[in-house]
């Protein structure tokens, strides 16, 4: 039986987000349907609704970071019951078959994951909706557990914020006493700061603002570098294992090439486009260090970061918005006023009934 629902959509690229009824797709065996209590605020949904990166698809409903209760499994469903408080993040679906989704890593689908909105539903090729909404539909194998001790509402932005920082953290094996350096401190980097102290790290943030250092502290960092201050910056030269970038738009990343050790690493998370200027290679010949990228994480990774949060008692940042006030969050977020995750209370989605 289909379900209709009330959610927030973008009707153009240039139309604010307001009240929209549309259906989503009837529950498959598989499937599992939830009742959605707060969904993040990710800056990716703000692009997605203004058509930056083209391709979007309207009506168009963000939301990916989205938490809520089970309110009726298929018949097929092991994992979850009703009552059961799951998150979705990212992706609701992927090929499954390839290479890259056998290995659990469904974000590199060699066929491309599917988004939880503005993508295609590999089954019956319409649109996928997001967790602006009161409800979704999602495959038992793309749902996650909450853990109790997670508290659910400032938990939202781990299944994108976190987990984006948590994948390359453990990919590239991240131990107690390693150096790792955090570019930006945004809602990705704050959620790297905090994950990087969680596992044991000696932690330091580079920033272009002095102000920010108490908060960096207060958030787990060990050390903050003035990126802007050459004293300082030549004082961690070849100094880093890891560093991790969140900084979303186009920057020099050759100043903390010039900081990593032998072999050590800069990822990109936050930067999507051209690298500007271009990295100079002598840095990265004359001590075997890299340039990388990562996206999100797999399935049973995001699972285990929300363990680890758990355990650690690590949670966002969170400022609590009603769903109506989500265009002016919008416009706060591209100022840099939140700290550190806006997060929809999807309960005030009665208000525009």
């Amino acid at each position: 039986m289909s379900l209709n629902v009330l959610g927030f959509a973008a009707q153009s690229a240039d139309s604010a987000l307001a009240a929209h009824r549309f259906v989503r797709r009837d529950p498959r065996a598989d499937d599992v349907v939830i009742d959605i209590l707060y969904c993040g605020v990710c800056h990716s949904d703000l692009h997605q609704a203004r058509n930056d990166w083209g391709g979007s698809m309207f009506p168009l409903i963000p939301g990916h970071e989205i938490i809520g209760k089970v309110t009726q499994v298929g018949r097929d469903v092991k994992s979850f019951r009703v009552g059961d408080m799951v998150g979705v993040g990212c992706m609701v679906d992927s090929c499954q078959q390839c290479e890259s989704c056998q290995a659990g890593l469904e974000q590199y689908c060699m066929e491309g994951f599917t988004g939880t909105y503005n993508s295609k539903d590999r089954q019956d090729g319409q649109v996928t909706f997001g967790g602006y909404s009161e409800k979704i539909v999602v495959a038992e194998k793309f749902v996650l557990r909450i853990p109790e001790k997670l508290d659910p509402c400032s938990a939202a932005p781990l299944l994108c914020a976190g987990i984006t920082t948590y994948s390359p953290l453990r990919h590239w094996n991240v131990q107690p006493g390693d150096k790792i350096g955090v570019v930006g401190l945004g809602g990705l980097g704050h959620m790297a700061l905090k994950l990087a102290k969680g596992m044991g790290a000696e932690v330091t943030l580079f920033t272009r603002s002095p102000g920010k250092e108490s908060e960096a502290r207060r958030l787990g960092a060990d050390h903050v570098v003035l990126s802007t201050n050459e004293q300082q910056m030549a004082q961690v030269a070849g100094h880093f294992d890891l560093i991790i970038d969140t900084v979303p738009t186009q920057h020099d990343i050759n100043p903390y090439t010039a900081t990593l050790k032998l072999n050590g690493t800069v990822v990109l998370v936050g930067l999507i486009g051209n690298i500007e200027p271009a990295p100079h290679t002598g840095p990265l010949i004359m001590g075997r260090r890299t340039v990388a990228g990562s996206l999100i994480g797999g399935i049973a990774e995001t699972q285990e970061m929300l363990d680890f949060c758990a355990e650690k008692g690590i949670t966002c940042d969170i400022e609590m918005i009603d769903m109506q006030y989500i265009n002016e969050a919008y416009e706060r977020m591209l100022n840099s006023d939140v700290k550190y995750r806006f997060v929809i209370d999807i309960a005030s989605l009665k208000q525009s009934a």
